[in-house]
């Protein structure tokens, strides 16, 4: 026997009885032994899926799964959206020394979710329809552009950077930020500024305009604060009035100014707050105090001052940072131009280093940015002034008025043709490229 039958045999524990020696060389006891019977073989169960129609109902539920992935791919966002990119541009040539005596457009595009000019980076930014494109500021060229099945609602810049909100389902609530010069996404949010919305920036925050809904964001589109008739509310208590609606909106150094209209109120309310508050959900307010009149704008901020103007008594009133007044003065413009809010609820203004300018639809007034009191005031202008080639340019008719920024004397003028347009006119600037922004289209004058 082999040691691997003896291996395989078992044998009971008892002592095994021993055989004589005549035993030796005889028939071997476990000849008789019968082997162990073989296991019994167990049947694999069968697969459930190995019948016919389980293999059908398989391939069916496939087939569902790549259609609803399908659906989902050609409804998301990124199926929605055809955009380009680009190396960053070279370096603009320097303005010219002093404005040119001649000026002539150079380039056109429409534009028209662009309430002033942009120009930021070495670019010039255009808004039209659901296209976003940078340009380049002396051909006009394509250098990337964001396009959206979506049309836009505005655009701005702010931080260097350009934010694009568009109109998805009931509001202005899709918002990509774009760097200028490349055209790479930066942030993105979802929100919920109204139809309608203007984007205004104090360097450090932006916040859409509304009639009932006041957001503001910091650089990375997280909301810091909102203000007004919260939609999807979960704490209620925390907004400090409630059926109010909204006028005129400026923002400067950290704060948020708003023209109220409240129920119970005798007069417009103005109301100034934090862009940044201990809790986005929650208000900060520096003050907030009924005016002397009604249809009141908010016009200007400035460090801890705001102007607002009283159409019926015709003054233009400035506040300290505590809602009291500081200085009131007469105002000189005609009763149309102030007759309603203007679209948006922003103001036509612009600043310099000295001063902020104000376009009242038929004037500019010239406002120190020291204390916001008047300086001085031009007629027949198109809409608030720039600084290009250091020296102030404002848009007049049949062209341009180069100014003294100090008193608003006249050094010269220039001559553009605008084509028969006659609406108001915003002015930006690009190197030695000068911008108007004429109601829906971009024009650049060199």
């Amino acid at each position: 026997m082999s040691d691997e039958d003896k291996a395989a045999t078992s044998l009971p524990e008892e002592e095994p009885e021993q055989p004589s020696e005549a035993a030796f060389g005889s028939e071997d006891v476990l000849d008789d032994v019968e082997p162990a019977p073989p296991a019994p073989r167990v049947k694999a169960r069968r697969s459930p899926w190995n019948r016919g129609r389980d293999r059908v109902l398989a391939a069916v539920l496939a087939v569902v799964v790549v259609a609803v992935a399908l659906v989902i791919s050609a409804t998301s966002d990124s199926e929605g959206t055809d955009r380009t990119k680009a190396d960053p541009p070279p370096p603009l040539p320097a303005a010219p020394n002093a404005v040119p005596g001649s000026m002539a457009e150079i380039w056109s595009a429409r534009s028209g979710a662009t309430p002033i000019p942009v120009a930021v980076g070495d670019s010039v930014v255009t808004a039209d329809g659901g296209e976003v494109a940078a340009r380049d500021p002396l051909t006009g060229q394509i250098r990337w552009h964001y396009t959206r099945d979506l049309p836009l609602c505005t655009l701005n810049e702010t931080w260097g950077r350009v934010n694009a909100v568009y109109h998805k389902t009931e509001n202005c609530s899709e918002v990509t930020q774009l760097d200028p010069g490349t055209g790479r996404i930066t942030a993105q949010r979802n929100g919920n500024a109204e139809l309608g919305t203007r984007l205004v920036s104090d360097g450090s925050h932006v916040t859409t305009t509304g009639k009932k809904l006041l957001d503001t964001w910091r650089d990375d589109l997280v909301q810091s604060a909102e203000y007004g008739q919260v939609p999807a509310l979960v704490n209620a208590g925390k907004q400090p009035r409630t059926g109010c609606t909204y006028g005129t909106v400026a923002a400067a150094s950290g704060k948020v100014g708003v023209i109220e209209r409240c129920p119970g109120d005798p007069a417009d309310r103005l109301s100034v707050y934090k862009a940044a508050p201990e809790k986005d959900d929650e208000p900060q307010m520096a003050f907030s105090s009924v005016l002397a009149g009604k249809r009141a704008r908010v016009i200007a901020m400035s460090g801890d001052l705001t102007a607002v103007i009283l159409p019926d008594q015709k003054l233009l009133v400035i506040y300290n940072g505590d809602g009291s007044q500081r200085a009131a003065y007469p105002l000189d413009v005609p009763a149309a131009d102030l007759a309603a809010d203007p679209q948006g609820g922003v103001e036509q203004t612009s600043q310099t280093a000295a001063n902020v300018y104000w376009f009242s639809g038929s004037k500019v007034l010239a406002l120190s940015r020291d204390d916001l009191s008047p300086r001085w005031t031009l007629g027949s202008a198109m809409g608030p002034g720039v600084t290009f080639a250091g020296q102030l340019v404002v848009p007049i008719k049949g062209g341009l008025a180069v100014l003294d920024e100090n008193d608003g004397s006249t050094i010269r003028t220039v001559g553009v043709d605008r084509r028969g347009y006659a609406g108001p006119v915003r002015l930006g600037t690009a190197g030695p490229v000068l911008l108007e922004e004429r109601g829906d289209t971009l024009t650049a004058l060199k």
